[in-house]
């Protein structure tokens, strides 16, 4: 009886925790308010209950694992593993080994069997990030287990089965990488089955805000601090700014932000340098400002004339007026039916 309820305690703890870990990677966890990333997210929801290649492409810090735990965390293999390998921090001697496993004496230091990341996520989802640093030889072996499903651990002629889905994500461009022979043309069509984009945040300024006020609420909890947020003058830097390391160096700058303050507010000084100093503010693009003292525009406001400034100078294209935007069609047609504003390209 004991042993039976103890397995019924597991069993429910289990089921706890992945129920913890699916709303831990749900879409209403990833914080964005922008039409693009909404975009995004619709593409998602097209892979989920499907075994095709994805290909995640974006820069550093725009969240490529986080796009990919979400897929399989919401997917039909959320009870199997997700393991990630990210292929430019092993060293290329021992990337072989680390993803198809080896045996015992194979190669100098080889003392015991190894099991390797292929079969480690047996079932599951293998994430490959910065795949585009793999070499020329493991290129080939992996695009022969995208293809027939099978590999060998090094130091072994026994072929072993493989049931994995796998991601992939790069931060380079991968077709250059191919034209310029340094990525196997094959390869790169086999795990680009389904690409996916993630804009970088320069090109997703409604979620700068969103996301910054995310991260004051994430470590004033975790620094057990009471910052009510930030002047208007830094949160113009902060908007102004071009992110190049994009959500990484923003969590890490709020979280800066957070230690060094001594207020209850975090002003212009207590941003880093570069910030303070930065020179390719987007304020010089404009003539009016998007905070001041005297006057302060409603929020959908701002998106509303936004919206139809762009449909005048494109003469109502509504697609060109989506790319000088930056929303997706199907965006701006949403917006355009909230804020009841006539479709006059249809006359």
């Amino acid at each position: 009886v004991k042993n039976a309820i103890k397995s019924y305690d597991l069993t429910k703890e289990l089921e706890h925790l992945r129920e913890n870990v699916k709303k831990e990677y749900s879409f209403s966890n990833i914080i964005s308010a922008d039409g693009k990333m909404q975009d995004v997210f619709k593409l998602v929801s097209k892979v989920l209950n499907n075994d095709i290649t994805v290909l995640i492409h974006g820069e550093s810090g725009t969240g490529k694992e986080l796009i990919a735990r979400a897929i399989h965390f919401n997917g039909k293999r959320k009870n199997n593993p997700f393991i990630v390998v990210n292929c430019a921090s092993i060293p290329r001697e021992l990337l072989e080994s680390e993803l198809f496993g080896h045996e015992k004496g194979s190669f100098t230091g080889a003392h015991q069997r190894k099991i390797g990341k292929f079969e480690l996520a047996g079932g599951g989802t293998l994430f490959l990030d910065e795949v585009g640093e793999l070499e020329m030889l493991l290129q080939a072996k992996l695009l022969r287990v995208v293809q027939e499903k099978e590999f060998e651990r090094v130091g072994s002629a026994e072929l072993i089965r493989s049931d994995v889905r796998i991601i992939s994500a790069t931060n380079i461009d991968l077709r250059k990488a191919v034209e310029e022979k340094r990525f196997r043309e094959d390869l790169f069509y086999r795990l680009n089955s389904f690409p996916i984009y993630i804009p970088p945040l320069r090109n997703r300024r409604g979620d700068i805000l969103v996301l910054i006020q995310h991260f004051l609420d994430e470590f004033n909890e975790k620094l057990g601090k009471n910052v009510k947020g930030f002047s208007k003058k830094a949160l113009q830097l902060i908007y102004d700014y071009s992110w190049p390391g994009n959500i990484r160096e923003m969590e890490n700058t709020v979280e800066r932000c957070l230690i060094i303050t001594e207020e209850n507010i975090i002003d212009i000084e207590d941003l880093p340098q570069h910030i303070r100093d930065n020179e390719n503010s987007i304020r010089q693009e404009y003539s009016g400002q998007l905070f001041s003292d005297d006057n302060i525009v409603p929020f959908e406001k701002l998106k509303e004339e936004a919206i139809r400034h762009a449909l005048t100078v494109t003469n109502n294209n509504i697609v060109e007026a989506a790319k000088k935007l930056q929303l997706g069609r199907a965006t701006i047609y949403r917006l355009m039916e909230k804020y009841h504003i006539e479709n006059r390209s249809e006359r």
